[in-house]
């Protein structure tokens, strides 16, 4: 599926090939226009940075191939340092379900090709003057003249950097295993830790489905005693969730940044806009981002087809990462609370207050509300 680049002309070159950079070119090439999409990556099943869990207004909104979503879960589990007396909540509807990743971005890598996105594997995106962007793959440097560019280039994205865009500041890193397991003693679940010596500021995980298992951790990078590595390793050790699975010898290993400051205010220009991580389209506190992801990526191949198609580059002005923030406040002071949480003491007393009704009912409004992202219309 590698496009062979020259100094050539498009409408639009999409600068990374995660799951935003795919919708956004291939909503663009559906409706006609010519979009070159440039991933570094020389295979997309390689170097997975997500967990993939979908929600349920993903999976609802979304046409994604079933055959690549492990099975519904509708248990959550939290617990606190100590792991006793954890608080069990259950949802009556299918609420998440985990994606399998490398054969969802090849399946969306086809597809998108089939609309008549070129696609360019193992290219990197080196820089840009003016409208002329710089990009280095298997036939050597490559200019590039494109009307628009869209930044689906991650949480550090230099696309950002090049068009002076607001970029990323508040971001955790996070790090996880991910193997099969035969079976599972209990029904499907999401188990989270809320311990601020293993995962400060954020949370731990396991995530077992039945089919798959994810054991991770993720916090800020500063705050990790002994490295995230470690941390990982550690919780791994006595994780909850993964009573009668076997861990095999070898797992897949899967890390990276996570934006958690909101989203950008500043996320568009005359020259192009940004999309996923690069937007900061994630949740500040659960950081889920692969329904923010498809939800401002669908707005965005709106703006850019009437951008393209009224010949102004006025209508980006519309792709306002400031008025879809405000929907972010309740979510970023939560946010700032769950920061400040740096003992397992203050972690234990969180809980009592989770256990009364009215925490209860604040965690399953969090955890199976209807909320996601904005709508973007």
């Amino acid at each position: 599926m590698t496009a062979a680049l020259s100094s050539e002309t498009v409408d639009v070159l999409v600068v990374g090939a995660g799951l935003a950079g795919l919708h956004t070119a291939t909503v663009l090439a559906e409706r006609g226009h010519d979009v070159l999409l440039a991933e570094r990556r020389p295979h997309l099943a390689g170097a997975i940075r997500t967990t993939g869990i979908f929600v349920r207004k993903t999976l609802d909104d979304f046409p994604l191939p079933p055959d690549c979503l492990g099975p519904p879960i509708r248990r959550v589990v939290l617990y606190p340092p100590s792991l006793r007396r954890p608080v069990t909540l259950d949802s009556d509807r299918d609420e998440y379900r985990v994606g399998d990743m490398a054969p969802l971005y090849e399946g969306a890598a086809r597809a998108a090709v089939g609309a008549g996105v070129r696609l360019a594997l193992g290219t990197r995106y080196v820089g840009r003057r003016a409208d002329i962007y710089a990009l280095d793959g298997p036939a050597g440097p490559t200019r590039v003249r494109a009307r628009y560019v869209v930044g689906a280039d991650g949480a550090r994205s230099r696309v950002a950097r090049d068009l002076a865009l607001d970029r990323n500041e508040h971001l955790l890193v996070g790090g996880e295993e991910v193997f099969e397991v035969a079976g599972n003693d209990g029904p499907p679940a999401f188990h989270c830790v809320l311990d601020p010596t293993l995962a400060p500021g954020y949370l731990a995980w396991v995530v077992n489905d039945g089919r798959h298992a994810h054991v991770g951790v993720a916090g800020y990078a500063d705050r990790f005693p002994d490295g995230l590595r470690r941390a990982v390793q550690r919780f791994a050790a006595s994780a909850p969730g993964l009573t009668g699975t076997d861990r095999p010898e070898e797992v897949e290993r899967r890390g990276g940044p996570i934006p958690v400051g909101g989203l950008l205010r500043r996320i568009s220009c005359p020259r192009g806009l940004l999309v996923g991580d690069a937007a900061g389209a994630v949740s500040p506190l659960t950081a889920g981002g692969l329904d923010p992801c498809l939800r401002l990526s669908a707005l965005a191949a709106d703006v850019l087809d009437d951008a393209l198609r009224a010949g102004r580059a006025t209508a980006l002005e519309h792709y306002d990462g400031a008025a879809l923030r405000a929907s972010f406040r309740g979510r970023l002071a939560l946010r700032r609370g769950l920061a400040q949480v740096r003992t397992p003491a203050v972690a234990a007393a969180a809980f009592a207050a989770l256990r009364t009704p009215v925490g209860r009912a604040a965690a399953r409004r969090i955890l199976f509300g209807d909320r996601s992202f904005p709508d973007a219309a």
